[in-house]
């Protein structure tokens, strides 16, 4: 979230990978920095350590709505 933040406030093309896990605590900090719009996309927790096939599906997976958010 707080890197999302970041690189939104300086005017890129952001979105935060936020696994389900920690939803809520990104809703918290989105509202906590004045940024609760920021987008957002839901990734699977675990995902670290999950190995190369995982992760490489996940990405695949999650790729059609980061190019929705980013170029929106």
């Amino acid at each position: 979230m707080r890197d999302g933040i970041a690189t939104a406030r300086h005017g890129l093309a952001s979105v935060a990978l936020v696994t389900t896990e920690f939803w809520q605590q990104g809703d918290f900090v989105a509202r906590a920095a004045g940024m609760p719009g920021i987008p957002r996309v839901s990734l699977p927790h675990p995902v670290a350590g999950s190995g190369y096939k995982t992760m490489e599906a996940v990405a695949f997976g999650i790729a059609p709505e980061l190019r929705r958010l980013l170029w929106a």
